[in-house]
């Protein structure tokens, strides 16, 4: 009688925590201002060249002429007829600084966006003659200054994704649905405006593939090296591809910084702990402090932002004609770090902001963020942190600047100077709810969703754009840049 032998059952394969190699891939990719596709100056022709094939329409319309939007009875609040997409409602928030009590207490009321649905930032990514290449798209927006950007390869919301819109299918979206782990670059939900959205976030995803790509007219190949040349123009690349960027895990190359990893935490989970911030949903028609017009929603004052209406046609979109409301910021913004070498290593100086938006109290942002002109009727001491040493820095000090788009689907010529602005005499003792912390230090976070915000993250892309600009370009093809 012979007895049978079970095998063992198999054991799973582990895996290396960290991939090296992919390290390795974006540093060259970064470090290449040539691409396999296309030469990076050609890039504004081609955009020029969509912009001529394509119809782009926007035209602002009263309220009364917006033909799938209504104010609901009772609430007053702007929605969808058909209860998709998105509503413009009230916020109301009352925010009380910790136990420590170093801050106003400040209540306010406003409207906001309120958008539920998750939706699809994708970057494709593909390697070319040895070196990574990610597919940018030319995407039209209703609320862009020039209409057409730069934009992540898939850039979609629910509705749009699942055909509420009853338009044609996102192109290669099937990239981003479940896809192979093997080829997850990044993929991390991360917040949106808190200043104008209600609670908004975005899955920020880059996939690699290996497989056969259609060749189409709204679509080009990029290296990192050429996108962080094109960052340095005013209104080239678009929010969403520059917050897909930012956490692109490039290889932590500093001896150091001025906190540990722990002890940054530690300070950060300190700020949403000391912080009260209640933010509740009221309806717009109760709003106080806004007035409702034929034609806008704008504060008693002319401040901060009006809701407005556009009537679009874009040949290129999912739906080539649709009406919507938009927010129309008054006035450019800042978005601007300080930086610092601190024992020769770069820092950046971060805020702890509170937005009335946030899932979660605090994120961190830039050293300064706002609209300089809402605070040109407060005493000095009342005027954000910082906001004279960036307006006022001599061009010496400063090491980025371009003036670029916010998300254009949902607002209207909302443009930010975004600035890194040397700061040699910067206190390494800040005020509270400040701290110095490096890129490093902050790339590492993107990995995670809600810590920093999307103005953050567009100034890290930024960074990383500057250090590609300067350390790889004429190596590695900067003759074709």
């Amino acid at each position: 009688m012979s007895t049978r032998i079970v095998p063992p059952p198999a054991v799973p394969a582990v895996r290396p925590r960290e991939d090296g190699r992919l390290a390795d891939r974006i540093a060259l990719s970064a470090a290449t201002g040539r691409g396999a596709r296309v030469r990076t100056e050609d890039v504004r022709a081609w955009l020029a060249e969509r912009r001529r094939a394509h119809v782009f329409h926007v035209e602002r319309i009263p309220f009364a002429e917006l033909g799938q939007w209504r104010f609901e009875p009772g609430t007053g609040n702007l929605v969808h007829r058909s209860g998709r997409f998105f509503t413009v409602e009230g916020m109301h928030v009352v925010e009380l600084d910790g136990p420590s009590g170093d801050g106003p207490y400040r209540e306010w009321q406003q409207p906001v966006v309120r958008q539920p649905e998750v939706g699809i930032l994708g970057i494709l990514a593909k390697e070319f003659d040895g070196v990574l290449h990610f597919l940018m798209q030319a995407k039209m927006e209703p609320g862009n200054a020039n209409l057409l950007q730069l934009s992540p390869t898939v850039q979609a919301t629910r509705s749009n994704y699942t055909g509420a819109h009853r338009g044609t299918d996102v192109t290669l979206i099937d990239h981003f649905f479940r896809p192979d782990p093997d080829r997850v670059v990044v993929d991390v939900l991360q917040s949106e405006q808190g200043s104008w959205f209600y609670r908004k976030t975005n899955r920020n995803m880059i996939v690699e593939t290996v497989g056969d790509v259609p060749e189409l007219d709204d679509f080009r190949w990029l290296t990192l090296g050429q996108i962080a040349e094109l960052l340095h123009e005013d209104d080239m690349v678009n929010m969403n591809a520059r917050t897909v960027l930012s956490c692109v895990p490039y290889r932590d190359t500093s001896p150091g910084a001025l906190l540990s990893d722990a002890q940054l935490l530690s300070w950060f989970t300190g700020e949403r702990s000391r912080h009260d911030v209640c933010a509740e949903r009221i309806p717009l028609a109760g709003v106080r402090g806004w007035k409702r017009g034929a034609e806008a929603i704008e504060h008693e004052a002319g401040r901060y932002f009006r809701v407005v209406a556009v009537s679009v046609r874009a040949g290129n979109r999912e739906v080539v004609s649709w009406d919507q409301p938009l927010v129309e910021p008054v006035g450019l913004g800042v978005a601007a770090f300080l930086v610092r070498a601190i024992d020769g290593v770069p820092h950046v100086l971060v805020h702890a902001r509170a937005e009335g938006g946030f899932l979660d109290t605090v994120e961190l942002a830039p050293t300064v963020q706002c609209t300089p002109g809402n605070y040109t009727h407060l005493p000095p001491a009342d005027r954000p942190p910082f906001l004279d040493a960036v307006l006022n820095a001599p061009p010496s000090h400063i090491h980025y600047q371009a003036v670029l788009s916010e998300e254009g689907g949902r607002f209207l010529n909302a443009r930010s100077r975004y600035l890194v602005v040397e700061a040699d005499d910067a206190s390494l003792d800040p005020p509270p709810a400040y701290t110095w912390a490096t890129p490093a230090q902050l790339r590492t976070l993107t990995r995670h969703g809600h810590y920093l915000n999307v103005e953050a993250r567009t100034l890290l892309a930024c960074l990383n754009a500057s250090v590609a600009r300067s350390r790889g370009g004429e190596r590695h093809g900067g003759g074709h840049r």
